[in-house]
């Protein structure tokens, strides 16, 4: 077991979201059911979330999921998994001595529960779950899983949790440098397309800012604090603004809608028409609610989404890469980590 050198080494997890371990649809049934079955994913009560996912869900959607993963899938592994190793090992050496840094993934391996116990001989952990924009789904979950597996142990050591970094420089800078790369050509909008939630979760947040979530969100305050959706506005302002921007060169919308219930609104997948009929026929999409290159964006975007944008008659749709381990980003992290108020 690689445990923490000395008892003075500070143990940091960067927590994913997961990835099943290979495309068979075992596995990806296997995922699937973690996910889905997580309270704080589909807030439904027990009764009725097992009869959705176990009724509604299991039974089709790996057969589908196994053919999306087929053409996304390297052949080290996991492309998010790889990336997100990656970004550890780079943050690690950055941070040197005195620090151990675990990848972990919330649903699916590795998981929080074995990279904690990596971890069990340091008195000190700083838990970053790799969500920029705080929801309960993601960060709230993944930090809700890490202190339940750390309530198992006996010596518990000190926690420290870095739960949202939307709109820190550490953040936008790297990302920003990657997005101007690929616009290169002043006739390309940059569509900013973030995964979605139901619209209950923000009911959820004690969102009390007045906003009809149609147009973008007013600026985070004390009254949407915890709002995600506001979250990504922000961050989409600030990427903008260091992008030097106007309004009428970029737009935002949520993508990954799952079922019949109201999600977040614009939907990507409508918003591709209407910037066709607005005279766009460049388009350029960055995902800024993904730190690392994923199913939903390599496959949901770099494949179906350009698949539409090109059936619409558009003549080019580019996925910019997310940040994956860059090295500017990998040194944000390990900025992050080193600035923690104790």
């Amino acid at each position: 077991m690689n445990n923490c050198v000395n008892e003075s080494t500070i143990g940091v997890l960067l927590i994913n979201l997961g990835t099943p371990d290979d495309t068979k649809v075992s596995s990806i049934r296997r995922y699937l059911r973690e996910f889905l079955l997580d309270p704080r994913v589909i807030d439904l009560p027990a009764f009725f979330r097992y009869l959705l996912v176990y009724g509604a869900i299991l039974p089709f959607r790996p057969f589908k999921a196994a053919k999306a993963y087929e053409e996304i899938w390297q052949q080290e592994g996991s492309p998010l998994r790889l990336h997100t190793h990656a970004l550890a090992n780079k943050v690690g050496e950055i941070l040197g001595r005195g620090y151990q840094v675990k990848a972990a993934m919330r649903y699916g391996n590795p998981s929080i529960a074995s990279a904690l116990k990596e971890l069990s001989s340091c008195k000190e952990i700083i838990v970053l779950p790799l969500f920029p924009q705080y929801s309960s789904a993601a960060t709230g979950s993944a930090i809700a899983k890490t202190l339940i597996e750390l309530a198992k142990q006996w010596n518990l050591p000190s926690i420290r949790v870095i739960d949202q970094f939307y709109a820190r420089e550490e953040f936008i800078t790297p990302l920003a440098k990657i997005i101007k790369g690929y616009m290169t050509d002043p006739e390309t909008f940059l569509l900013f397309s973030y995964h979605g939630l139901p619209e209950r979760h923000l009911d959820k947040s004690a969102c009390t800012s007045p906003c009809k979530r149609v147009d973008a969100c007013p600026l985070v305050t004390k009254n949407n604090y915890f709002c995600y959706r506001a979250q990504c506005y922000a961050t989409s302002r600030l990427l903008a603004e260091q992008l030097s921007l106007s309004n009428d060169q970029y737009t935002t919308a949520f993508q990954s809608r799952l079922g019949r219930i109201p999600w977040i609104k614009p939907y990507t997948d409508e918003v591709l028409p209407e910037l066709y009929a607005k005279g766009i026929r460049k388009l350029a999409v960055a995902c800024p609610a993904f730190t690392a290159d994923c199913l939903e964006t390599l496959e949901e975007i770099g494949i179906r989404a350009k698949e539409q944008w090109l059936a619409l008659g558009g003549e080019s749709l580019t996925l910019i890469p997310c940040l994956n381990s860059d090295d500017q980003w990998s040194h944000g992290v390990a900025t992050m980590i080193k600035n923690i108020s104790p």
